[in-house]
């Protein structure tokens, strides 16, 4: 519920709050400089016809990040700025997403121009892109008027509004997972068979290097110990001429070590039994001895066995040179190369056939088609049975706001349920799109196609009406909303301005005193002339000056008390709910 005190006006404590809460202007066309405060709930502009009214609505499109022309600029001035502050969760939550600095829920907006061409865009202080700054600007503010291609004229927006009055929200949102795990297998399948001949290059290079490792047969160890024996063969014999002279020299000579050495040790016990102090060496006989006879032995055998092949050399040489290749691909050592091919085999069996993975694939997309599909068709249904109940509510409130004969279609694309998944989304197998014929005879157009601005704010009017009960979470701006209308129709205009201002903030230009007197904050715009400059003012009126306004606006410039007794009237029924 609305309620309003002098010139305050809140929404219900139960209601959130997007809104514009400031816009300053300076040195745009006819402004030097005004601030202008608005609140919630319906917010409304007047003036004379020429006071300025388009050009607030120029500068809050500037402010939303339309295209600026150095034109806008005040003669003789360098440059324009427009401020504003704005109070939007969803805004912020934006601003968040990019990494834009924010305190709470408001955000101030920037915009200068420049003589030269040049501008700048800034968030919270923050420099920003145009695109980025008009992308905020389109979360924030709904402007409707013959020249704002935004909002509901966007075609992207009509199947929400469908999706809303068929309630199939859930549905909507049901759709989400089963739509993203089709194209997530459906991804899957295209990599898979763009990628297979990389897939069996890939396997033909697994196979080959796994194959060359397991053909070498290698061991561990292995290389050190043919490097030994590439020693051992290339000095065979000097090897067998050392062995046998050290073994002769231990055993089989005359002056043998052996035999030599019992009669040492003789003369050493017989030292010993004289001189105790020889005994410990006496004691180490059958130490030395054994040693020196495991010594002759190993020469004797060694000498025996030591074999020299005359080809043995050449397969060691040629044996360490496979095992250096080896090295050179796949590891340092040995080991290493025996791990790569252990792991080639592992990749191999762990990739099956490229064919029996597209069979699973295409098994796993079948699936998810199925169960999108069944969701999918069941939100088209619900769509297309609420669709001409849409179209009876948007024409009954047309048929109030003086356009009863105008038609209105909601267009499926494509006409009936396509198997396509190309064309499918996550929000189902179709589009909307609303279609609308003002007058008899005319055919059925898009929305963006409707010539007269007076026309098509009344229709955006209706569209709000119906489609937002709730409020959108956004600052709607209406302009020429009350082109061509008057009387009955003007109140009723208003009225549902008040129902669309009950949940969200309204901005709106209106010429018509049975609107303006339902303002629950009323600026007025007025031209003046100062030392030969024409310039445009903007206040916000209080409770009588908007009796003078309204006033006004029934009887011209001569205000009567009559008048001002029909206008005061007309206020106070404009404060009751």
């Amino acid at each position: 519920m609305i309620y309003s005190r002098g010139e305050a006006v809140l929404f219900s404590a139960a209601g959130p709050i997007w809104m514009i809460k400031l816009l300053r202007i300076s040195n745009i066309a006819l402004i030097t400089s005004t601030e202008l405060e608005f609140g919630a709930g319906l917010n409304l502009l007047t003036g004379e016809t020429g006071a300025g009214k388009s050009i607030l609505i120029d500068a809050l499109g500037l402010l939303l990040g339309e295209r600026a022309s150095a034109d806008l600029i005040r003669t003789g001035e360098s440059h324009a700025v427009v401020e504003g502050i704005v109070e939007s969760r969803a805004g912020a939550e934006f601003l968040d997403l990019h990494g834009l600095p924010r305190d709470g829920d408001e955000i101030v907006l920037r915009r200068e121009i420049q003589v030269s061409g040049k501008g700048k865009a800034t968030v919270n202080g923050a420099l920003v892109p145009l695109a980025l700054f008009r992308e905020l600007g389109e979360r924030l503010v709904a402007v409707h008027g013959q020249h704002e291609p935004q909002g509901l004229l966007d075609p992207e927006t009509h199947l929400a509004i469908v999706d809303a009055s068929a309630e199939a929200g859930p549905v909507v949102a049901a759709l989400g997972e089963p739509f993203r795990r089709l194209r997530e297998v459906e991804s899957a399948l295209e990599a898979l068979r763009l990628g297979a001949r990389e897939s069996e290059r890939r396997r033909e290079m697994l196979e080959f290097q796994a194959g060359e490792i397991e053909k070498a047969n290698l061991s561990s160890g292995e290389e050190e110990a043919l490097r030994q024996e590439k020693v051992v063969q290339a000095n065979a014999g000097r090897l067998a001429t050392l062995s046998q002279e050290a073994y002769a020299g231990l055993f089989e000579d005359e002056s043998a070590v052996l035999t030599r050495l019992g009669t040492i040790y003789r003369r050493v016990e017989e030292l010993g039994a004289i001189d105790h102090r020889f005994l410990p060496f006496a004691e180490a006989r059958k130490g030395i001895a054994a040693q020196l006879e495991d010594l002759a032995l190993f020469l004797r055998d060694y000498a025996e066995g030591l074999q020299v092949s005359p080809g043995r050399l050449d397969e060691i040489e040629s044996r360490l040179a496979l095992i250096e290749r080896l090295k050179k691909k796949y590891g340092a050592n040995v080991d290493e190369i025996l791990a790569f091919g252990e792991r080639c085999r592992r990749e191999l069996q762990g990739e099956g056939s490229p064919e029996e993975r597209e069979r699973e694939l295409e098994a796993e997309r079948s699936r998810a088609a199925e169960i999108y599909l069944e969701k999918a068709r069941q939100l088209s249904q619900q769509r297309r049975k609420q669709a001409p109940l849409l179209a009876r509510k948007v024409e009954a409130e047309l048929a109030l706001l003086a356009m009863e004969r105008t038609r209105f279609r909601v267009r499926f694309d494509p006409d009936v349920v396509s198997s396509d998944s190309t064309t499918w989304t996550d929000r189902g197998l179709e589009r909307a799109e609303f279609l609308l014929s003002p007058n008899p005879g005319e055919e059925l157009r898009p929305l963006a196609r409707i010539a007269s601005g007076g026309e098509l704010s009344r229709i955006l009017l209706a569209l709000e009406s119906v489609a937002h009960d709730g409020g959108s979470g956004k600052t709607l701006v209406f302009d020429e909303v009350d082109a061509g209308i008057g009387g009955r129709v003007a109140e009723v205009v208003g009225r549902k301005l008040r129902v669309i201002a009950s949940h969200q903030q309204v901005l709106c230009v209106t010429h018509l005193p049975q609107i303006a007197a339902l303002a629950q904050i009323h600026h007025a715009v007025e031209k003046r002339v100062d030392k030969g400059r024409t310039r445009a003012e903007v206040r916000l009126l209080s409770s009588e000056d908007r009796v003078d306004e309204v006033a006004r606006m029934l009887g011209g410039e001569t205000i009567t008390e009559t008048t001002r007794r029909h206008a005061r009237e007309m206020i106070k029924q404009g404060l009751r709910p």
